[in-house]
Order: structure tokens, then sequence, then C-alpha cells
């Protein structure tokens, strides 16, 4: 994992964006343990799926998300990349127990 810091990879309204093997991050974000962990969790999220299919299912989940609430940041917040991320963020040891395709237990 490398973090990189940079306002110009990372999305408007955002505060870092993970691309295996990197993290992008806004200054501001560098030293906060709790983001860092969600991006990390991403990180293994991209690993277990081989990277490109990982955006692949991103994408096509946020289009479904969108349409089912009408919202992007609804939409967003209801991926299940980032429902597990969210939800798990500030527990340090979590990627140490976490199992393999974790992430499904947050498609429902």
């Amino acid at each position: 994992m490398w973090l990189i810091v940079s306002k110009f990879w990372v999305p408007k309204g955002f505060s870092g964006i993970t691309i295996y093997p990197f993290i992008f991050a806004r200054k501001n974000r560098i030293d906060n343990q709790v983001f860092i962990n969600h991006e990390k969790i991403h990180i293994r999220q991209q690993l277990e799926l081989l990277v490109l299919p990982f955006f692949v299912w991103y994408l096509i989940e946020f289009l479904i998300r969108l349409i089912q609430f009408k919202n992007k940041r609804m939409a967003y917040r209801n991926i299940s990349f980032e429902r597990e991320a969210y939800a798990n963020e500030q527990t340090t040891d979590y990627l140490k127990k976490r199992q393999l395709f974790s992430f499904i237990n947050y498609l429902f």
C-alpha cells in the first residue's frame, strides 16, 4: 500500500480514493487512522476481486443503488464495499480476522 497526497486524484466531495496499490488522499486525512483503515479494507476487497472486476462490480452496484435510492450519496453509502468499510473502519484489527469476500455479507 502506498499513500499519496493529492488533491487532483481525489474526486470533489471525497477524502480519498483507493486504486490498488495506491491510496490517494487529501492532505488533511493522512494522519487519520480511521480513514486509512477504511481505505485498507478497500485494498483487500480489490485484491480479492483481482482489481478490475472490483471496479466493474462497484460501478454496477452504484447504478443499481442509484435507481433504488434516487440519491447519489445514499447510493454510494449503500454499495456493499462501502458498507463493509464504514462498518469496520474503527476496528483496527478487522483485516486480521476478516474472512474472504466479507463484503458479500453487506449486499442486502
